[in-house]
């Protein structure tokens, strides 16, 4: 795969193009470049206001910004017990960022918190005596909306 033109190509071949020289066809023939590109930069520059390459950045856009993962990370400091659904109850009316239950725990994962793998009814474990007798809680299968943890 070939590498990009450069910036200053970009520059030269824009200002050329703006000072009126001759068409963007005449232009990209001028500069030994494809027309194709001469409209990409074109059409880019129309989008973005400048001439130089809009930088490539992989992978998804993060849901929640700077200030709401610095906003979550300070509740969870104050209060490490929050559900996964007070979080987002929280988010949405305080931060005005609306996201799922399992976005929410993406983003405590991302953020490097943990949720508690442990009920906090949970005792010391003795194999002889039943799991009812050990004092073990049954909890919802289903549900998965644990308390963040701070580790």
């Amino acid at each position: 795969m070939g590498r990009p033109y450069g910036d200053d190509l970009r520059r030269k071949f824009l200002l050329a193009y703006d000072q009126g020289e001759s068409s963007l066809e005449q232009l990209a023939a001028r500069f030994l470049v494809s027309v194709g590109w001469a409209k990409k930069i074109s059409a880019q520059r129309k989008r973005s206001g400048q001439a130089e390459r809009v930088p490539y950045r992989p992978g998804r856009r993060p849901h929640a910004g700077v200030e709401a993962q610095s906003q979550v990370a300070a509740w969870i400091r104050a209060q490490p017990d929050l559900t996964l659904a007070e979080l987002r109850v929280k988010l949405h009316s305080e931060a005005g960022v609306e996201l799922s239950r399992g976005r929410v725990w993406y983003l405590l994962r991302k953020l490097g918190l943990r949720l508690k793998k442990v009920a906090s009814c949970h005792r010391t474990r003795h194999r002889s005596q039943p799991q009812a007798a050990r004092g073990v809680c049954r909890q919802d299968p289903h549900d998965h909306a644990g308390t963040p943890d701070i580790p």
